[in-house]
């Protein structure tokens, strides 16, 4: 057998050290290289993600500005001429129904948009306005999942008034009386407050008393404290 020198063996100890150098830097280049890759796809997908939602916010809000056009539109006189490009009407209940049928396109194409989370509430107005309660119930209900505390109180705050038309009185105190220990900017406690006073006012209303009373005093020197003192001077004697 040949005798190797510790002089060769150094070197190829060397050329051995070196390789295993060269492999794990390679190694290192390689990972750092698909770590880099799927960093990159990860942002692109959150910026693509949310390119495409700021598109589909921007649709959406054009979509429910059209809407609301046939909402908040005129109901104009018979006989009396459409203005051009203005959207009006002779009959309310078609009005509401064109709204309430543009709402709900609203919803179908862009419904986890803001804009589409508005529009289920108003979706829900104007059934409500059509005196369809079932079809106002099921979008105000929809309008309270949708995980915006504003929008949910103004679903919650319609649904009350709903059940006080529909003989449900004891859901409606239940919904002003949530409101109330949970006011919103929307829906402020003076609101709920005078909304509930109201519904006491004929069948107890040494309740309504009360609570008008309470308005006075929580909230001086507001429109709502002066609506509460009209309020009282209509209420029956010794209420």
């Amino acid at each position: 057998m040949a005798h190797i020198s510790r002089k060769e063996l150094k070197k190829d100890e060397f050329r051995e050290t070196v390789a295993h150098s060269a492999q794990a830097l390679l190694s290192h280049r390689r990972t750092v290289w698909i770590v880099g890759l799927v960093v990159v796809a990860f942002l692109a997908a959150i910026f693509g993600w949310r390119f495409y939602g700021e598109r589909q916010t921007v649709k959406a809000s054009a979509a429910l500005e059209q809407a609301m056009e046939h909402f908040n539109a005129r109901i104009r006189a018979v006989g009396e001429p459409q203005t051009p490009d203005e959207i009006s009407y002779v009959d309310e209940k078609n009005k509401y129904q064109d709204a309430a049928t543009k709402f709900a396109e609203v919803v179908q194409q862009y419904g986890r948009t803001r804009p589409g989370q508005i529009a289920r509430y108003y979706a829900g107005l104007s059934y409500l306005r059509l005196g369809q309660y079932d079809q106002a119930e099921r979008w105000f209900r929809e309008t309270e999942r949708t995980g915006d505390e504003e929008l949910a109180a103004l679903a919650r705050f319609q649904l009350a008034q709903l059940y006080e038309r529909t003989g449900k009185p004891e859901e409606a105190v239940r919904l002003y009386q949530a409101l109330v220990e949970r006011p919103t900017t929307l829906v402020p406690k003076p609101v709920v407050l005078l909304a509930l006073a109201e519904h006491h006012a004929r069948s107890n209303p040494g309740e309504a008393r009360r609570i008008y009373e309470q308005v006075r005093t929580e909230f001086p020197d507001t429109a709502a404290a002066q609506q509460a003192e009209q309020r009282l001077q209509l209420l029956a004697p010794g209420s």
